[in-house]
């Protein structure tokens, strides 16, 4: 843990930074917005009801759910986080300010008007004084609430500690997950206890701790603005590619690659190019929207990204109990081309068809279809996937073809995130068998020593031979034969910036990176 911190100290002092940032502009924006709605409900009962109400609605949706509805008005980015974060804060700021102000002692009110003072002078000198410890409670949650969800912003490239938390449940590396997770704690547990110290201040004194805390909001809103380590060109990368070794960290060491990337979720980077949010993108060779949205594949001329031939990964117990099962599977084996399984990813993410209208097709196309027998299933088989389109067309042809040609029902697990989970889940009987890839299988769950990796041919037959035996003699687990395909890792562009820097492979991308 103190390693990794060491050599991601840089990193982590980014990610702390933004993550402050995001929380208080968001927190600000709330406080200009929550504390005058509390306010006007306080004076208009009638409307208390119904603004809270839309409040507590707000504060019951999912965080992930309200992104999930943000992105495609905001896109991605800062804008649908701090959205997301500003409506979370509302609540607990308008319920407090109104809880406050309306539990003034109504004397103290009468004994006001009695003097000769307005309702603006009774307002500012009589209830916000007197409300303002419980306001306080209010920013403190509001405050806390945000340094939680903010987590969830890197979901959408806004940065913060959520990159590592994402990042380290993609590879399951806990040292990078608590890297992520403990600094927020840290800092959700700092807000709250110097809060709760200014709310415990009375009198003057409180006035004058409320004013300074107002001061330092906009200062602390500002760590989002501060200069940031920036490239001639930004990059988007996938969480679990930032980290594998057969990603980001294999291109550094192959190619001298230096990037300052945004981290995104993987599902949205494709979008995240399209708009012009990033200029550069990590992705899968047989990913339907290169040719959707018209980007160019760099070429891998020092070969950093080993074969990546897709096969099944089975249990042999699983194989043992259902001798049809392996026969089964292999009635796939050399079926899917690279441009066959492109074009059923073009017809998923760009067509927007259903992988199980998909999967029907193809089987019926290569005369593997078959209807699935009527009668009793009572054996199971689990089949899990990763969180991806091609892993869900992938198992939903799997799915019909085991249930056509075989007395199995197949349970699915799909969605399963990323390569460690799903290992992790093969492994300890979870699942049953996944979609899987020669190269992640090779790099990321074998991890051989580097003077094996010096001497091993990086040919499909090879990678594929080598991988098929360790898993076997160290996991008991087996590899069916490959489908067909090789959906490699790969960096990719929009076509005509590639045309217009004149970059056609990675080689050339770096160098035109390191020009002064």
């Amino acid at each position: 843990m103190l390693d990794f911190l060491r050599q991601n100290a840089d990193k982590l002092l980014e990610q702390t930074l933004t993550h402050i940032g995001l929380t208080f502009v968001s927190l600000l924006l709330a406080l200009v917005v929550g504390i005058p709605l509390g306010i006007l409900i306080a004076r208009r009962p009638r409307l208390a009801s119904g603004i809270l109400g839309v409040a507590g609605v707000l504060q019951t949706v999912p965080s992930v759910a309200l992104l999930g509805f943000l992105i495609p008005l905001l896109g991605i980015g800062v804008g649908p986080a701090l959205v997301a974060l500003f409506l979370y804060a509302l609540l607990p700021l308008i319920r407090n300010t109104y809880v406050g102000i309306t539990e003034v002692n109504p004397t103290v009110r009468e004994a006001a008007r009695g003097v000769g003072m307005t309702s603006r002078q009774i307002l500012t000198k009589v209830e916000l004084p007197l409300a303002l410890p419980v306001i306080f409670a209010g920013v403190r949650t509001a405050t806390v609430i945000n340094v939680g969800v903010a987590t969830l912003a890197a979901y959408v490239a806004a940065g913060g500690l959520g990159e590592f938390i994402f990042s380290g449940i993609a590879l399951s590396n806990t040292n990078m997950i608590l890297a992520g997770a403990i600094p927020a704690a840290l800092l959700a547990i700092g807000f709250d206890l110097g809060l709760a110290a200014l709310q415990r201040l009375s009198g003057r004194k409180l006035r004058v701790g409320a004013l300074a805390f107002v001061v330092l909001v906009p200062v602390l809103s500002g760590f989002y603005l501060l200069p940031m380590r920036g490239d001639k060109l930004t990059a988007g990368f996938a969480h679990e590619f930032y980290g594998r070794a057969d990603g980001y960290p294999g291109l550094q060491k192959t190619y001298g690659l230096r990037l300052h990337p945004r981290l995104i979720d993987q599902n949205l980077m494709y979008e995240a190019i399209r708009n012009r949010q990033v200029d550069i993108i990590s992705g899968y060779s047989t990913d339907g929207r290169i040719r959707a949205f018209d980007l160019v594949v760099l070429a891998d001329n020092r070969h950093a990204f080993p074969p990546y031939d897709a096969a099944p990964v089975v249990r042999q117990a699983a194989l043992d109990r259902h001798p049809e099962l392996g026969p089964t599977l292999d009635r796939l084996a050399g079926k899917l081309t690279d441009s066959v399984m492109t074009a059923l990813n073009y017809q998923a993410d760009f067509l927007h068809q259903s992988p199980k209208q998909i999967a029907t097709r193809f089987l019926k196309q290569t005369g593997l279809y078959k209807a699935s027998p009527p009668g009793n299933r009572t054996e199971t088989v689990v089949m899990g996937s990763k969180l991806f389109t091609e892993q869900y067309i992938l198992s939903e042809i799997y799915r019909q073809l085991i249930e056509g040609h075989t007395r199995l029902r197949v349970a699915t697990r799909t969605g399963l995130g990323g390569t460690q989970i799903c290992f992790d889940a093969l492994r300890t009987g979870a699942i049953d068998f996944y979609p899987e890839y020669t190269g992640t299988g090779l790099l990321v769950i074998l991890q051989p020593p580097a003077a094996t990796l010096r001497t091993l041919p990086m040919q499909a037959d090879t990678v594929y031979r080598y991988v098929k035996n360790a898993f076997a003699r160290q996991y008991g687990l087996v590899w069916q034969r490959p489908l067909g395909f090789n959906n490699s890792y790969c960096l990719m562009m929009r076509r005509e910036q590639t045309q217009q820097l004149g970059l056609r492979s990675i080689d050339e991308l770096v160098d035109y990176l390191n020009r002064e």
